[in-house]
């Protein structure tokens, strides 16, 4: 398996596909192999899709020490010197579009685009989840990685998604399992988020940027994502109906779509 050395730690990467490179940032907490394998091999077609296990995920090392946005994005940047990828696109989501926008503020002659997927701008200029979402959260601290999961299903699909695709749920619920994040790598992500601190950079970014969101994202309300695209000088802005958090499993195809003609585009 891929390894490169960056700051200290080994990071664990995959590349998949031919074309323009497309850096994949996933989420808090979440190994690179929680990825939907359909969205890779439908991003790899026209792309090549580079996916990595942040510091404290999946088959990457786990320090436990402190971690900041700041750091993820630079042990990102520090992947795609040590790949010889000076310029590349990136799509991140979630915690993953929070580092995305870390790297559009301090290291945007390094993107030819950024795709920003269910995410926040932080601190005070942002819209919290509502108190029953935090609930949920919050009771997850006592269950099994397993028990877990089943329960972030709440927060990322609707009750009818839930129950018209709980196969192709479990099956990609038994694949992230292979890589379960320990407990103190959970928090010190956690930690991490609030260390954003970029909203009055984004003004600043020139990259050509996509915001993508569900309309019903219970865990980072949709406003979040209306809130960065006004902010980010003309930033594209969809909001796909009828999709939560995990848009971007629900909703896949139409994502794809949207992607794709973006990227198209901006072309390196």
């Amino acid at each position: 398996m891929p390894y490169t050395h960056v700051h200290g730690v080994n990071l664990h990467y995959d590349i998949h596909g031919r074309g323009e490179p497309l850096l994949f940032i996933n989420g808090l907490g979440q190994p690179s192999i929680a990825w939907e394998p359909e969205l890779i091999d439908a991003m790899s077609r026209t792309h090549q899709v580079i996916t990595f296990d942040n510091r404290g995920t999946g088959l990457s090392d786990k320090p436990d020490e402190a971690y900041t946005m700041a750091m993820f994005a630079s042990d990102a940047i520090a992947l795609l010197d040590n790949l010889n990828l000076p310029r590349v696109h990136a799509f991140g989501v979630s915690m993953g579009g929070m580092i995305a926008q870390e790297l559009g503020a301090h290291y945007q002659d390094r993107f030819a685009s950024l795709t920003l997927g269910c995410t926040t701008p932080g601190g005070k200029n942002a819209v919290a989840a509502p108190p029953e979402s935090m609930k949920i959260l919050a009771g997850r601290a006592g269950m099994t990685p397993e028990e877990a999961g089943r329960a972030a299903w709440q927060l990322s699909f609707s009750e009818e998604y839930v129950y018209t695709h709980r196969n192709q749920l479990e099956a990609d619920l038994q694949r992230t399992l292979q890589h379960v994040t320990p407990r103190f790598a959970y928090e010190r992500h956690i930690q991490a988020t609030m260390t954003l601190r970029v909203f009055k950079h984004l003004q600043d970014i020139t990259v050509p940027t996509l915001v993508v969101t569900g309309r019903d994202d219970v865990l980072i309300p949709s406003i979040n994502s209306e809130i960065i695209a006004r902010e980010i000088p003309g930033a594209e802005l969809k909001i796909f109906e009828n999709a939560g958090h995990g848009f971007f499993i629900s909703v896949r195809e139409p994502l794809v779509a949207t992607m794709q003609e973006f990227l198209a585009k901006h072309p390196l």
